[in-house]
């Protein structure tokens, strides 16, 4: 006998909660909320110290040491090499190139063969002008017989005339044969003349399929592949190239460099210069001004100096588009002969180093030295300056390491970290 089943009831008073652990909940939930504003307090005091003990970034450089005798420097420049006479040679027809005879670095000589174009199209044009020619002076040829025989017509029909026996009209028929025939041969000879006028186009445009160098140097660009098509002008967009490759005459490289116009009276044609390539800091090379480009930049307040290097064969590292740095040098002067020039010399510089790292305040002049790895604040006595760099004549020595970049409430003794 099966026994029926019973549909248990819900016990509704099991999910009851009981007074005590509603109080400890609710304790708890307090606990939490009172917690938050001392958690975040500590955050916010963990972060204030952590800033405190982070070390400011600051970047440095090193005094420089004063030129011992010799001229002294007035001002300091940098720029680039800069070759007066490069080209970007091209064709002056649009074309296809059908051969390259160079590569980068190829030294080449005045008026050597560098590319070929397709000439096939103009070279029979020249054979069409040649033939015209021809064809004209076949034609002289032809009237020059014709005029001998009409010359001999003529003097039968003056010899018959005067005699009696022909006519008046047969006499002037046999001289207009005459002038007919000398009018088809100067005729003719135009047309000669013509025809060697059009030989003479069609074989500039035979010559122009050929590009050669206009100079000796070096191609330091190639620019045009065989099969591709080259334009004088960029008419063809992207499929057309605009040259052929770019010639350097190495022997042509001079010195640029943009110098502050508020300098620019310490500089004169023939000045000596100390040039340094930036590739190369430990091979300085003597160089003198050039001239000074009569005009200023407006947008950068800079003139344009352009400087020699005298003996540039010497030098065969120096290629363009290097960077350089330069020295102005002061002409010598002769010695004061006075006795009491001990007494009225003037201080000279035990330094050199960036207007950038020259701080003031309301006293005087300081600079930031760091040593151990603290700066280390110094009063300093500055001198004349020469560009981006100014003369320190006490405070510091040459090789001393001095903040250029840095924050701009640093104090002594302050903990840095070198950038």
């Amino acid at each position: 006998m099966a026994t029926p089943s019973v549909t248990p009831k819900a016990d509704l008073g099991s999910l009851r909660i009981h007074d005590g652990e509603r109080k400890s909940r609710g304790m708890g939930r307090r606990i939490m909320i009172a917690a938050i504003p001392v958690v975040i307090f500590a955050g916010i005091v963990a972060a204030a110290f952590a800033f405190r003990s982070q070390k400011p970034m600051v970047e440095v450089v090193s005094a420089a040491k004063p030129d011992a005798g010799g001229p002294q420097t007035l001002l300091n420049a940098s720029g680039y090499i800069t070759p007066r006479r490069r080209a970007t040679i091209a064709a002056k027809i649009t074309g296809r190139v059908t051969g390259v005879f160079f590569d980068e670095g190829t030294r080449v000589a005045q008026e050597q063969l560098l590319a070929t174009l397709d000439d096939l199209d103009v070279k029979r044009a020249l054979d069409a002008a040649k033939a015209d020619r021809e064809a004209a002076q076949a034609a002289i040829a032809d009237y020059e017989v014709q005029l001998r025989n009409a010359n001999i017509q003529l003097k039968r029909a003056q010899d018959l005339q005067s005699a009696g026996v022909q006519t008046q009209e047969a006499l002037d028929n046999a001289r207009t044969a005459v002038d007919s025939l000398k009018a088809k041969i100067a005729l003719a000879r135009q047309q000669v003349t013509a025809s060697e006028s059009r030989i003479g186009v069609a074989q500039q445009a035979v010559d122009n399929c050929t590009i050669r160098a206009p100079f000796a140097g070096i191609v330091v660009s190639k620019d045009a592949q065989v099969g591709e098509m080259v334009s004088p002008n960029s008419a063809g967009g992207g499929f057309t190239r605009t040259g052929i490759a770019t010639i350097v005459d190495m022997k042509s490289n001079e010195i640029e460099v943009d110098v502050n116009e508020s300098y620019i009276a310490r500089v004169e044609p023939g000045q000596k210069v100390t040039a340094t390539l930036d590739a190369y800091p430990d091979k300085p090379f003597p160089a003198k001004v050039r001239t000074v480009i009569p005009t200023a930049d407006r947008q950068k307040a800079t003139v344009k100096v352009r400087i020699a290097i005298p003996d540039l064969d010497k030098y065969n590292f120096i290629l363009p588009d290097m960077g350089v740095k330069v020295a102005f040098l002061e002409e010598p002067k002769p010695p004061a002969k006075d006795k009491n020039k001990d007494k009225d010399k003037t201080p000279q510089a035990v330094a050199f180093i960036p207007k950038s790292a020259v701080r003031s305040d309301s006293s005087a002049s300081f600079v930031f030295l760091v040593r151990d790895g603290k700066v280390e604040r110094r009063a300093v006595s500055l001198g004349t300056d020469r560009g981006t760099d100014v003369a320190v004549l006490s405070g510091i020595s040459p090789g001393d390491s001095l903040v250029v970049k840095g924050p701009e409430n640093l104090h002594d003794g302050d903990k840095v970290e070198i950038r």
